[in-house]
């Protein structure tokens, strides 16, 4: 069965905010079609309209000619529409074939006989699409390649012929990526409608059949990418001309870059990370043995996939997870048993992977978010008492260096984009004196706009003598950022480069865990999954 979407006039509000101005879109049987634009721009708010989580204050929905009016997903899935979350949907005990049946009358009681009618089924959706999964698995024993492949898979299950992905690639490797697109391309031979939002824009350009970019909540337009290129795009996204960084592996130094390269090489670390382990929060081994190193001026990358430690190593590294074994020592002083506070006043600050969980507290306003690591001390009042107009002057100045988009200070850290809290968090971070910075997946889920403001606040501390240790899961940032270059594999670093040693295949080849990928360091022995 066939079915094409028509979506005229969409609107939706959240309070004051209209995320949706009278969006209109139109998606095809059998093809691919790609949803861009920044952060805010309301491209997951249309698709949660789509998928009925979200009902529109205005506008009309049509699937396979007929209107409708989905007032949950449960009728968006019974009309054909499935959606893949950014963040998966999935729970980590069940197994992959009691996932698929959660939610359904009766999930969770099925008889082992049913499930295993359940499992013979994923079978044959895997076989036919190439999407390998063992449907007897628990999902936490997954990579997150085979997590995703397994909520491509219920949504097939469920007779998905609509199929909408968020951010599809955001956390596979270049090789799962190279993957994925040509399974998706094998659905849309049989007729099924794909949306893939994503800020990728090489993916964009390579895979999509049609493109549509949104910009503040309203449809800038729809074209073929024939008919555009990667800058186009972007500035289509962002009203303006952006300036897409990118270093080329394996070019020669010019003569400056080749003095700050043997300034560095002669200069004392600022960091130093020695025959570090911790433990995970499941008890299990989430880092063997890692160390490393990083120079004042220098940015340090460490790329892998998640879930391969990279969590852990922020927290051992800022004092947030204890370690087992190993030291950690800044500018030469021991702070492996230092709390937070005590590496913050010593000058290592922290942009942390998870920026709602440890970047900023939502119930507070921007304001008091800009100064929450320097409340109670000066120029920001007592232990007993706050000084608001300091706080308010302070935000003020920050808001307008990093751009900031908010209504005001009092506005509610809770209610900014991702984007603009990315930016809360770097503003406040690179605002104190640093000798050393962790940033953490500093760009995940950003636009090309905000990605080439992050890069250049980075490149501009490096630039100032700041320590960088730069923790992603982005290839592209890896390959545009890095001084240096370390690869992280169950735990344990498993490669390591110097600049213009980088080779992008080699790279990813050594996040996906193959022997081949680069120089052997230390071999990870970290036991099962991390």
């Amino acid at each position: 069965m066939e079915l094409s979407v028509a979506m005229s006039g969409v609107v939706k509000r959240f309070g004051a905010v209209q995320a949706l101005a009278g969006v209109d879109l139109e998606l095809r049987p059998g093809e691919i079609h790609a949803l861009l634009g920044e952060n805010g721009a309301g491209k997951t708010t249309l698709m949660n309209v789509l998928y009925g989580m979200f009902s529109p204050d205005a506008g009309a929905i049509s699937v396979g000619g007929r209107e409708v009016n989905f007032r949950s997903p449960h009728d968006a899935i019974a009309a054909g529409v499935g959606m893949v979350h950014q963040h998966f949907k999935l729970v980590p005990t069940l197994t992959v074939a009691e996932n698929m049946v959660l939610g359904q009358r009766g999930g969770p009681l099925l008889r082992r006989r049913e499930l295993a009618a359940v499992s013979a089924r994923l079978r044959a959706l895997a076989d036919r699409y190439g999407l390998d999964v063992d449907p007897d698995a628990r999902v936490w024993q997954l990579s997150v390649g085979e997590q995703q492949r397994v909520e491509i898979l219920r949504a097939l299950y469920r007779d998905a012929r609509i199929l909408v992905l968020d951010e599809p690639t955001a956390t596979l490797t270049p090789p799962e990526t190279q993957r994925l697109f040509p399974k998706l391309r094998a659905l849309a031979a049989e007729g099924a409608s794909i949306v893939f939002i994503t800020h990728h824009l090489e993916d964009v350009i390579e895979w999509a059949d049609r493109i549509t970019v949104l910009r503040r909540g309203e449809r800038v337009g729809t074209l073929k990418p024939a008919d555009s290129s990667a800058e186009d795009l972007a500035r289509m996204m962002v009203g303006r001309d952006v300036r897409l960084m990118r270093v080329v592996a394996g070019e020669a130094p010019t003569a400056g870059e080749g003095r700050a390269l043997r300034q560095r090489e002669s200069a004392a670390p600022v960091l130093e990370v020695e025959g570090l382990q911790a433990r995970g929060d499941r008890g299990t081994t989430a880092l063997h043995d890692v160390s490393f190193s990083v120079a004042p001026g220098e940015i340090l990358a460490i790329a892998g996939v998640e879930g391969n430690g990279q969590p852990e190593l922020e927290e051992a590294v800022f004092g947030l997870r204890a370690p087992e074994a190993g030291t950690v020592t800044l500018d030469g002083r021991d702070v492996t048993r230092c709390e937070p506070a005590e590496r913050m006043r010593l000058g290592m600050g922290l942009v942390p992977s998870d920026r709602y969980r440890r970047g900023l507290i939502r119930e507070l306003s921007v304001a008091e978010n800009l100064a929450l690591d320097r409340l109670g001390r000066p120029p920001f009042g007592t232990e007993l008492r706050l000084d608001r107009q300091a706080i308010a002057k302070h935000a003020a100045d920050l808001i307008e260096r990093f751009s900031i988009q908010v209504s005001g200070p009092e506005q509610l850290a809770g209610t900014l984009s991702g984007g603009n809290a990315q930016r809360l968090v770097l503003a406040r971070t690179l605002s104190r004196e640093l000798r050393c910075l962790v940033a953490a997946q500093p760009t995940r889920g950003l636009d090309v706009g905000a990605i080439e403001f992050v890069w250049e606040q980075l490149a501009a501390a490096r630039d100032c003598g700041v320590a960088i240790l730069l923790i992603s899961t982005d290839l592209d940032e890896v390959m545009s950022m890095a001084d240096r270059c370390c690869v992280m594999y169950r735990g344990g670093l498993v490669a390591d480069w110097s600049r213009e040693r980088l080779d992008r295949e080699k790279v990813g080849l050594a996040m996906g865990g193959a022997s081949n990928g680069g120089p052997p360091r230390a071999a990870a022995a970290a036991e099962g999954p991390v």
